[in-house]
């Protein structure tokens, strides 16, 4: 299961409102192949459910996981940090055994 952090929460609703996308948006996190680590996180806005995606929610955010990336992404916490350290949506992936420096790839 995928989850969000309180934080991450406000920051997709305040995106979904500024980009003018209703509730009926979710958001689609998956995993992809590239980057320095091996593996990439894509994260988007997608209003279309596809019949092999994983689907929860948490605390109110519907999210989406095709079946492939659900196998990566198991437990990760979705985060948003605006601090001296970087801005921007961070995964909490307990399934990594290592990752990059800027935190947008990842290794199993």
């Amino acid at each position: 299961m995928v989850t969000v952090s309180e934080i991450a929460k406000n920051k997709i609703v305040e995106l979904r409102q500024k980009d003018g996308l209703g509730e009926d948006y979710a958001i689609r996190v998956g995993v992809q192949g590239g980057g320095c680590s091996g593996l990439m996180y894509d994260l988007q806005f997608d209003a279309k459910q596809q019949p092999t995606d994983h689907v929860v929610e948490d605390k109110g955010v519907k999210i989406l996981v095709d079946r492939k990336s659900l196998l990566y992404l198991a437990g990760t916490e979705l985060d948003f940090s605006d601090g001296l350290n970087g801005k921007g949506f961070q995964f909490k992936n307990p399934n990594a055994s290592r990752t990059c420096g800027c935190g947008e790839s990842f290794a199993v």
